[in-house]
């Protein structure tokens, strides 16, 4: 599949303005994403404490990219609009630098389906950074009636 700009895609999310930490999506199937992000760097990044931008955010990239990749699955299955997800867990976080606001590029952030139903979902998720995995979890999603 060929790179989605955030202008394909950007609308389909809840998060909007600088905290769509994604810029990109390189590339997507029905199991996975694989998006990227830049704004890591940035001094207005709005996770970015007063010492940088702690790893710990990282889960909130993997979580976009998450939420993009359900929102593309109910996109190409025909669905209007996807109700907004709720990050209920977060587990086996594991964390291979402390700060990544000073490096260089963009961050590769990586999405795996485990088990998704109607009301909830199961990922892994990872960021890299030139192949050198930066941090890597597990997540859980609902998506409460509303």
């Amino acid at each position: 599949m060929h790179m989605l700009p955030k202008t394909d895609w950007a609308h389909l999310i809840p998060h909007a303005g600088a905290m769509c930490l994604l810029d990109a999506v390189l590339a997507w199937d029905g199991r996975s994403i694989h998006a990227i992000a830049a704004g890591h760097a940035r001094t207005d990044n709005p996770l970015r404490g007063p010492h940088g931008l702690h790893a710990v955010h990282l889960a909130e990239y993997g979580a976009q990219a998450m939420a993009l990749h359900g929102a593309l699955r109910a996109r190409a299955a025909g669905v209007a609009t996807q109700r907004p997800g709720l990050l209920v867990s977060l587990r086996g976080m594991q964390l291979d630098v402390e700060y990544v606001d000073r490096l260089d590029g963009h961050l590769d952030v990586h999405a795996e389906c485990l088990h998704a139903q109607d009301r909830s979902a199961q990922y892994a998720f990872r960021v890299e950074h030139h192949g050198m995995v930066l941090a890597s979890g597990r997540a859980a999603v609902i998506h409460p009636e509303p």
